[in-house]
């Protein structure tokens, strides 16, 4: 059974829809900037890839906004663009109740947790006082919720959290709805809104964040960048897209998950390749077959290199011919999210021919002897993988097929 893409929603550094988004990438265009950020915490980090431009109003009510965290907001306008561009209507009843939600996140409603924090310690003796949606807001399953309630959806709605790979997790549990027929269409992806003053605090105690810029596979390299928002995709059987008419973006052909089960933190080239396996076995693509992967590209070494070398087993002696970049040289780490707009590069990669480069290169990386594309390649592309690769060992990879061919 076949499971097929037809539509994509994002809000991320790079723009606020699809279209600008990947027109940036696909450009060379560098969302990292100097950090704007009301703190009363001394932060010593200088630069993030923040959503600029983004007004809430332009898109939410004020009385909508009062349920609605930063994050569940990215959610639910990427929502809206996938499936408009899905052409898809859910007056009919039926659909309605065969639709599903699933939802990733890494930090949830970060902003609000931080709103509330600040509130209960100014207050110091007296009762601090906090709106009653604070806890619909605060949970992790709000984005899910608030987009089954936005269209009227009431098939299985939930939200996967597995650090950084919470967004392909999410895709792949939608593909685990659909080919057991508990959902006839599911609406799957990842958001974030984390770039706190707490939790650049906690990334900056790590020693993870760059002071410069994000640099993957460089030797330069300086460590990651933090980025927020949010990229959600429509997924349905590839029989149900095709008798309606719907324009197929990719088929998700495969995929693999692996857990580590090893250092909280420090990543494991055999975890990073048994996913792939399972992805590329699954999607039936030889190793000479694969065009191109989407890395999870962190520019820290300890990720950088272990996924290189992981890459190079799979690749064998192939690694030559199959591009590799990393889209977070462009729009920073998205934590929980990072899969999901990242997947936004694949498709465009897939419909305009072109590999989106990996930014900021200074001096390759000599422990990464991997085909890493700089600048952007015209090549025409049938297949693909976009990796996540998550603290914990949690490692979920997509195999992708080119759906314009």
């Amino acid at each position: 059974m076949s499971i097929v893409i037809t539509g994509a929603g994002c809000v991320s550094p790079l723009g606020l829809t699809v279209a600008d988004t990947w027109q940036a990438m696909r450009n060379g265009v560098c969302a990292i900037h100097p950090l704007k950020l009301e703190s009363a915490i001394k932060l010593s980090t200088p630069v993030a890839a923040q959503v600029k431009d983004y007004d809430p109003e332009d898109h939410f009510t004020i009385k909508e906004l009062i349920s609605l965290d930063r994050s569940t907001q990215f959610a639910l306008t990427a929502t809206k663009e996938a499936v408009t561009q899905a052409g898809l209507s859910f007056d009919d009843a039926a659909l309605r109740q065969r639709t599903g939600v699933i939802i990733g996140s890494a930090n949830g409603a970060e902003s609000t947790r931080e709103a509330l924090f600040a509130v209960y310690h100014q207050a110091k003796n007296r009762s601090p006082v906090f709106s009653p949606l604070s806890v619909p807001r605060l949970m992790f399953s709000a984005p899910s919720a608030q987009i089954s309630m936005f269209f009227g959806l009431q098939g299985p709605a939930f939200t996967v959290s597995s650090a950084c790979a919470s967004a392909n997790h999410a895709l792949i549990q939608a593909c685990g709805l659909l080919t057991s027929g508990l959902a006839d269409v599911v609406i799957a992806g990842a958001t974030e809104a984390s770039i706190t003053p707490g939790c650049i605090r906690a990334w900056e105690s790590l020693r993870a964040l760059s002071p410069d810029t994000c640099r993957p596979f460089c030797r330069t390299r300086s460590g990651l960048v933090m980025g927020e928002g949010a990229g959600v995709f429509v997924l349905e059987r590839q029989t149900d897209a095709v008798s309606r008419g719907a324009t197929v973006l990719a088929t998700l052909a495969g995929f693999g998950m692996s857990s580590d089960a090893g250092h909280l933190t420090r990543p494991d080239a055999g975890g990073m390749l048994r996913a792939m396996q399972q992805a590329t076995e699954m999607a039936g693509i030889l190793p000479q077959e694969l065009d191109y992967i989407n890395a999870h590209g962190t520019g820290t070494r300890l990720n950088d290199t272990t996924e290189a070398n992981a890459i190079a087993a799979l690749l064998g002696s192939h690694t030559g011919r199959t591009a590799v970049s990393s889209t977070k040289s462009a729009h920073g780490h998205l934590m929980g999210a990072a899969g999901a707009v990242e997947l936004i590069a694949v498709l465009g990669a897939f419909r305009d021919a072109v590999i989106p480069p990996t930014l900021n290169m200074q001096e390759r990386d000599v422990e990464c002897d991997i085909n890493i594309i700089c600048q952007p390649e015209k090549r025409q592309l049938s297949t693909a993988l976009s990796s996540s690769f998550a603290f914990g060992g949690m490692n979920a990879v997509l195999a992708l097929r080119n759906g314009t061919n």
